[in-house]
């Protein structure tokens, strides 16, 4: 799920230490334009999943591998929030709702459900593909507050250098972060310790590079406690 280029020789570093820990790993593939067809296929090897989908289309289909640890700011091991962005120098308010609202896609938790949770819609709304596409739509004008996660704002604030533009105005409540996936057939306790030994062998500056800083085993009813957002109307 964070497809970031900076981080791809450190993301290749990391598979193969898998690989060379579970004999059965295939090679890394890219994933196709349906994710929920790639996370509902039966060869589903590994993935990471959001976790509305998760609640919403994955549940009883797929096995909870585990959760990385990404150390965000003020939550728990394993959990993450998001943050709510506006350009610098606009004092958008948050209450009235008054704004156009840019969000990546209706199945993203932390851009279309976390900003829900604080009471964030927005007059209109609009689509965008990607966190860091609804980052630049600020920048450009095209909105006025967008809603990522903490991990991918502190990416772009490493890799982007027009995050500077934009001011963080409000974090969301924490909820268990991006969880990884497997197929019903697999051995998820097999996967994650291989997972958890690889993270650990690759070293403190790859696991830096990517953030992963461990697993954490995280109940699917814990991520099933929250409710579903509604769906965007314009």
């Amino acid at each position: 799920m964070y497809d970031v280029s900076e981080n791809y020789a450190a993301h290749q570093r990391l598979w193969q230490a898998v690989c060379d820990l579970v004999t059965e790993a295939p090679p890394l593939t890219n994933p196709s334009n349906d994710l929920i067809s790639d996370w509902l296929s039966p060869d589903l090897f590994f993935s990471q999943t959001c976790s509305l989908p998760f609640r919403k289309k994955l549940r009883g289909f797929v096995n909870l591998i585990a959760t990385p640890d990404n150390k965000i700011s003020n939550c728990p091991r394993g959990y993450y929030h998001s943050v709510v962005l506006a350009r610098k120098g606009s004092t958008p308010d948050l209450k009235k709702n008054d704004f156009v609202l840019a969000y990546n896609e209706p199945l993203s938790q932390s851009g279309w459900a976390a900003p829900q949770s604080i009471g964030i819609t927005g007059k209109s709304q609009l689509q965008t593909g990607s966190h860091a596409a609804s980052a630049r739509s600020l920048v450009q004008g095209l909105a006025d507050i967008t809603s990522i996660d903490a991990l991918t704002w502190r990416f772009l604030c490493r890799d982007w250098d027009k995050a500077a533009q934009l001011q963080v105005l409000a974090t969301t409540p924490p909820t268990p972060t991006l969880p990884y996936i497997t197929a019903l057939s697999r051995d998820a306790k097999t996967l994650a310790r291989g997972l958890g030994q690889a993270i650990l062998s690759i070293g403190a500056t790859d696991r830096e590079t990517l953030q992963i800083f461990g697993l954490v085993d995280i109940p699917e009813q814990d991520y099933m406690q929250y409710p579903l957002p509604i769906e965007p109307y314009s």
